[in-house]
């Protein structure tokens, strides 16, 4: 793999950037005609037979606001443009237009159907805890307010064997919730956390820094040992050659575990941290910053790519899942424990920004989720050794409308040498966090992963059987940026929502058996 030297890292550090490598000579030529995104091509093309808005016209029907004739999914909508109905008189655009183009429109058009513009974040849209009863397939829910006023950008919740909840706070800290609701002071003496920020969250723009506090997970074992685990970002400046070059702070992930005594961290000790020289000016939005535990005493921890080009490269930290005991080990028979250079923590790589990560303790098996670029987001199956395909290959499109395919003409890697996604989401809804649901309230919902999203603001039920997704549904819509998932010993289904306004902590709760504070 070539290397980029410090600066042209430094240049390459925005997500939106590293999204936008490449521009094809069709792109080129309607940049220099003015048009420069795919509403361009839209308008260009499509807008006369269905309308400016997709509202339709008199030669052609709407695109939004009802079903489509021929399917609503990405692939129908591609296949559709692709071959035309010529007996509607909508030509064959495939022989006008190139592949990416196509397929530019259909996420296009997708995005506008289902709300799900990338622009847009949905952090000041409006916030209501719904009130009334929410049929799903197999439950009558509601959902239950139980703490606000939480900083607008929580990061994670660990519930407790007492009912008792630890929030992270990514640019606060930790504090502890009581199973009544009241909110502690911080908690002293864990990592420094940083609340610079270049955009906040009442512009409806994400806010980029490093530094923050990430997960915050309770041991499988926390009532004999009281450990409790931090994933954060150890940020410093003049630190190395990339802080010195760019005059600006860098950061990396780092796992650490102490337990909590009178309001104070203590016990603490460093289980997993790189070194100074991957640390990188990437914004900790791509840290990634999950942690899981299966039941033979290992944590697996997820870094996002923290570097623009380096996820397909072993030796790097970021862009991979990471796998060592809980004390901080290394295993044995970790996939690349014995590859001359890698690092030997390595579980699988060639990931993006993880989003959500848990082991699966019925069947023994890790997965996570993932953010793609726009569209391709994905539930894995997190495999030992396994290449996830991040920047070379993604069933989404970078932001200009362009293939993902950096690096890919190395000739290296194949398509058939990356796992393919078990669950893709394209137009993208930003999937989170998400749990296997094991709790005795939603029996119906035994093994199902609950899964939240960002930008779309619901909660999504999927059932997953022999490695192929069987039922999809979402239980909870309009709600407000699903952070985390998580469930209560009593088996409620407990969310972090984030929201300009304050984050908060709601409960998902069996209606008629509204849990009372």
């Amino acid at each position: 793999m070539v290397r980029r030297n410090s600066l042209e890292i430094v240049c390459a550090a925005s997500l939106l950037v590293i999204a936008t490598i490449s521009t094809p000579a069709n792109a080129q030529e309607r940049q220099r005609g003015g048009l420069s995104t795919v509403e361009g091509i839209y308008q260009e093309n499509c807008a006369v037979c269905h309308g400016e808005q997709l509202q339709g016209a008199p030669q052609g029907t709407p695109l939004a606001g009802q079903p489509l004739m021929h399917g609503e999914s990405t692939a129908e909508i591609i296949a559709s443009i692709s071959r035309g109905a010529a007996d509607k008189g909508m030509p064959a655009w495939q022989q006008v237009l190139s592949e990416h183009d196509i397929k530019s429109l259909a996420l296009w058009i997708g995005e506008h159907r289902d709300g799900l513009l990338y622009s847009d974040f949905r952090l000041t849209a409006e916030l209501t805890i719904p009130d009334q009863v929410i049929s799903t397939q197999h439950n009558n829910i509601r959902v239950q307010p139980f703490v606000s006023g939480l900083d607008p950008l929580p990061y994670s919740i660990t519930p407790l064997p007492d009912g008792s909840i630890i929030l992270a706070e990514k640019m606060r800290g930790l504090r502890v919730i009581s199973p009544t609701g009241e909110i502690s002071d911080i908690i002293t003496g864990t990592p420094k956390v940083y609340d610079d920020v270049s955009r906040t969250v009442d512009t409806n723009r994400l806010s980029y820094g490093m530094g923050w506090l990430l997960e915050v997970a309770a041991h499988p074992n926390y009532a004999e040992n009281g450990w409790i685990y931090l994933h954060y970002t150890n940020r410093c400046e003049d630190c190395n050659a990339v802080s010195r070059e760019s005059k600006r702070p860098v950061s990396m992930n780092a796992l650490m575990r102490g337990r909590i005594k009178d309001g104070v961290w203590v016990d603490q000790e460093v289980l997993w941290e790189p070194g100074e020289e991957h640390y990188g000016p990437i914004t900790d939005v791509a840290a990634g910053g999950r942690i899981a535990f299966d039941p033979e005493g290992y944590v697996y921890i997820s870094v996002g790519m923290k570097n623009a080009t380096g996820t397909q490269d072993l030796a790097w930290p970021g862009g991979k899942i990471h796998r060592i005991h809980d004390d901080g080990r290394i295993p044995s028979d970790n996939p690349f424990v014995d590859h001359p250079t890698a690092r030997k923590s390595i579980w699988s790589y060639g990931h993006r920004s993880p989003q959500g990560l848990e082991f699966n303790t019925e069947t023994r098996q890790l997965w996570g989720t993932e953010h793609g670029p726009r569209g391709g987001d994905e539930i894995n199956l997190l495999l030992p050794g396994r290449n996830y395909g991040w920047p070379m290959f993604s069933k989404g499109q970078n932001y200009d409308g362009t293939e993902v395919a950096f690096g890919r003409e190395t000739g290296e890697v194949e398509l058939s040498d990356i796992e393919q996604p078990i669950v893709d989401w394209t137009p993208s809804p930003a999937v989170s966090a998400f749990v296997f649901y094991g709790g005795n309230v939603f029996p119906d919902w035994q093994g199902d992963l609950i899964v939240g999203s960002l930008k779309a603001t619901d909660l999504y039920r999927v059932r997953i059987k022999d490695g192929v997704k069987v039922e999809e549904e979402k239980i909870v819509e309009n709600l407000a940026r699903i952070r985390d998932v998580e469930v209560a010993a009593n088996g409620e289904v407990l969310l972090l929502l984030e929201h300009a306004s304050g984050g908060q902590i709601v409960k998902v709760v069996p209606a008629g058996d509204l849990a009372q504070r």
